[in-house]
C-alpha cells in the first residue's frame, strides 16, 4: 500500500515554539500517512558540523519537552495514532492497522508493518541484521569503495548474538511494538519492579497480570523502560540507572 512519510525533528538549533507550531500546522494540513517525530541527536564526535552551534542555541530541558508535547498533542488531535516510539500514523495506514493485527515490527530503520528476520543494508554506514548477528558497513566512503572494488564485504564492525542476546532482543521487540511484554517468572518480575521502580512510582509503566505494560503517560519514555532488558549495560553499571535522553 503506498504511503507518504514525514520525518520531523524537534530540538534543532534556534528552533522556537513559534517556528515548531508552524511546522506542525503545515504538516497536519498536508495530512501525510505517517509521521516520525524525532529528537535531534547531539553527537558532535560523530557529526563535526554540530560544533558550529553553541549549547545556548539548542532548546533544552522544559523548553525541548514543550516542543515534543505540542507536536504529540496536536498530531493525536488531528486523528493520528501513536505507534510505539516516535511514530504516528493515520488509522487507515497499514502501520496503524498492523498494531491491531499484532504484526508491527521494528528494525534499524524504524517501524514496519511486516515482520522480517533479515535486513540488508546497502551503502556507506548502513546496518544489516539477521537472526543471529548485526553488522555495519564502513562509515568512510573511500574505505567502503576500496572494499567493494576488491569484492570484499564492506563491513566495519559486527556482533554475533548469543542466546541471551536473542532472548532479550525478543523482549525489547515485543515491548516496543505491543507496549507490553510477558514476564517469565517471579524472579524476573521482582527484577523488573526493582529496576523500574521510579517509573512505576511515576505511573509511566506498570507490572500487572504477569506483564510489564507501558501506560499512556509513559509513551515518551519507552526507551527508558527497555533498559531493563539491556543486560550488557546493567552488567557494566549494575547499580546505575543511566537513561538515554528520551526528550
Amino acid at each position: 500500500m503506498p504511503s507518504v512519510n514525514f520525518d520531523l525533528i524537534y530540538g534543532l538549533p534556534k528552533q522556537s515554539m513559534e517556528l515548531f507550531k508552524k511546522t506542525i500546522e503545515q504538516t497536519i494540513s498536508l495530512k501525510p500517512d505517517r509521521i516520525a517525530l524525532y529528537s535531534l541527536a547531539i553527537v558532535p564526535w560523530i557529526k563535526p558540523s554540530q560544533k558550529l552551534f553553541k549549547d545556548e542555541d539548542l532548546p533544552m530541558g522544559a523548553d525541548k519537552r514543550a516542543l515534543y508535547e505540542y507536536g504529540r498533542e496536536h498530531l493525536l488531535a488531528a486523528g493520528y495514532t501513536e505507534i510505539g516510539m516516535d511514530h504516528f500514523a493515520l488509522p487507515t495506514d497499514s502501520l496503524a492497522i498492523s498494531v491491531n493485527d499484532k504484526a508491527l515490527h521494528r528494525n534499524f530503520m524504524g517501524y514496519t508493518c511486516k515482520k522480517s528476520e533479515v535486513l540488508l543494508g546497502l551503502g556507506v554506514s548502513s546496518i544489516s541484521e539477521t537472526t543471529d548477528c548485526f553488522h555495519q558497513n564502513e562509515k568512510v566512503l573511500t574505505l567502503y569503495e576500496d572494499k567493494v572494488a576488491k569484492s570484499q564485504t564492506a563491513t566495519l564492525r559486527g556482533h554475533k548474538l548469543t542466546s541471551d542476546d536473542m532472548y532479550y532482543r525478543k523482549k525489547v521487540m515485543e515491548f516496543m511494538t505491543q507496549l507490553e511484554v510477558g514476564l517469565d517468572d517471579e524472579r524476573q518480575t521482582d527484577d523488573v519492579k526493582s529496576f523500574l521502580q521510579e517509573m512505576i512510582d511515576d505511573k509511566l509503566v506498570e507490572v500487572k497480570s504477569g506483564k510489564l505494560k507501558l501506560t499512556e503517560k509513559g509513551h515518551p519514555f519507552i526507551r527508558n523502560a527497555c533498559l531493563v532488558w539491556d543486560q550488557r549495560l546493567r552488567q557494566k553499571k549494575p547499580d546505575a540507572k543511566t537513561f538515554s535522553k528520551s526528550i
